[in-house]
């Protein structure tokens, strides 16, 4: 037979006597419910076991003395574009000289005329499919070769890892040749528009004056839109995968979160970690809230359900059930395979990407300012001053988040679609836009934007495809069937 049992409100915990008495008290009522007192000592239960901050513990120790990130070992299977010359940016900064990265795949017709520039997600490299100089499966490998999707028989294939990247383009853990030590954060911020300009001038070294097609997806489909628009009379097709004309405010939350994980880490030392201890348990939760917004829920039910990978054992804390597991392994593993802060300077781009008239303009004139600067003082830190560099302005507690401050002027629905309209008044080319009905991270709405301004801006070529599959932003990672058919009909199809 149950029975209550009354506990003494006024026990205090403070002082010895009191907390002897209470443990009395509490030993006395356990007994009465028919519990042993061994188990019911202190708290009256035992202490949770918490072997993931265990885990965390152990890796953190190992990091002291290694191992290195997987990215400072990428030494071959590359080639290397250098630009040697001072390179203003969309924010003011400025680089005195770079390198990227980039592979490629096929053959260059004699005219020059089948090139077609891939252009990657937030943590892509340059190695999108094998080869001999690296024989390790791409990040496309099922949609690039021939006959496939992006067919090499036919096309000449090249893909850079973006500037800011890690993987053999500069970023924030290259060498500044001012200094002889690393960037971290005295690297400049970056554009969207700086990565693409930046690939053009790859091509310019490599002879090509019109790209067959720009292709992207993610990241990768910002970069093809911003390389119609703003390089039109280079670029022959478009294919647009699961990207947005503007980064709206649910991506750029989620991406703010994974910024605040990482930053907060103790060992990022305000980006200057490289001879220290790598950020690991920030880049660790920074990746896991990455994770959830790449991938969908019916996905998951049907890959884990609510299955526990111990089902006789007691809940705990820790991973638990199996998508827990899966969280925690995918986080883990890419830890040492990105560099932190190019996380942070390659999302930030994304967050500020728009393609807007009066973005687009802003942003050029801010770089013609440098530019100017650097043909009259030659002095990247004028530049860097005239620019407002490294003012950072945050937030006071008593600012109200629905101020005004940092609003555009343009404000309504309909003003916004129209400068949307005028940012992409030149991107006439035959244009393949995909969605996928179970993103979260860059919804179909964004893509039915992106068809729809292209449309009101006159171009009679745009193609929009919907597709109702489970695996959500990822799909254009997977998906090789419907990805890949929609992708090699655009492309060889005659328009």
């Amino acid at each position: 037979m149950l029975r209550t049992v009354a506990f003494r409100p006024a026990l205090r915990l403070a002082p010895a006597a009191n907390r002897s008495a209470a443990r009395a008290v509490l030993g006395s009522s356990v007994k009465a419910l028919g519990f042993s007192t061994a188990t019911a000592s202190h708290s009256g239960n035992a202490p949770m076991s918490f072997p993931c901050i265990d885990r965390l513990e152990t890796r953190q120790r190992d990091l002291s003395s290694g191992p290195e990130p997987t990215y400072e070992k990428v030494v071959t299977g590359y080639k290397v574009y250098k630009h040697n010359a001072p390179y203003a940016l969309d924010h003011g900064g400025m680089l005195k000289s770079f390198e990227l990265a980039y592979e490629t795949w096929g053959t260059l017709n004699a005219d020059r005329s089948n090139a077609i520039l891939i252009h990657t997600g937030l943590s892509g490299s340059s190695h999108a499919h094998s080869h001999p100089e690296n024989l390790k499966p791409g990040w496309w490998e099922k949609f690039i070769g021939p006959g496939k999707a992006i067919d090499t028989d036919r096309f000449f294939v090249i893909c850079t890892n973006v500037l800011g990247g890690c993987y053999g383009s500069t970023g924030p853990g290259s060498i500044d040749p001012e200094t002889s030590a690393r960037y971290a954060t005295t690297f400049p911020l970056l554009s969207v528009n700086d990565m693409v300009r930046a690939q053009f001038l790859l091509l310019d070294s490599l002879k090509v004056d019109k790209l067959y097609a720009s292709v992207g997806a993610s990241m990768g489909g910002m970069q093809a839109l911003c390389a119609a628009a703003l390089h039109f009379e280079r670029v022959g097709r478009t294919i647009s995968i699961s990207a947005c004309a503007r980064s709206h405010p649910y991506s750029i939350a989620l991406r703010f979160a994974q910024r605040q994980a990482l930053m907060s880490d103790p060992n990022f030392n305000r980006g200057f970690y490289y001879d220290g201890v790598l950020p690991h348990v920030g880049m660790k939760l920074a990746r896991s809230i990455a994770t959830v917004t790449y991938r969908s829920g019916p996905e998951w039910e049907l890959r884990f359900g609510r299955r526990r990978r111990a089902p006789d054992q007691p809940p705990m804390l820790c991973a638990d059930f199996l998508i827990e597991t899966y969280l925690d392994h995918q986080s883990e593993s890419f830890c040492l395979n990105y560099d932190a802060n190019s996380l942070l300077y390659v999302s930030k781009a994304m967050d500020m990407f728009d393609i807007s008239h009066s973005v687009t303009e802003r942003l050029r004139a801010q770089r013609e300012r440098t530019e100017s600067i650097l043909r009259t003082d030659g002095d990247a830190g004028a530049a860097a001053a005239a620019a407002g560099i490294g003012n950072a302005v945050c937030m006071n507690v008593s600012e109200s988040p629905q101020s005004a401050t940092g609003y555009s002027a343009v404000e309504s629905n309909e003003q916004i679609v129209e400068d949307l309209v005028a940012g992409v008044k030149n991107a006439m080319q035959p244009t393949l836009v995909l969605g996928v009905q179970s993103d979260i991270l860059f919804p179909v709405t964004q893509q039915k934007e992106i068809a729809d301004i292209l449309r009101k801006a006159g171009n009679k070529n745009v193609t929009y495809y919907e597709l109702d599959a489970m695996y959500g932003h990822d799909t254009f990672l997977i998906d090789v069937v419907n990805v890949g058919a929609a992708i090699k009909g655009h492309l060889e199809n005659s328009v």
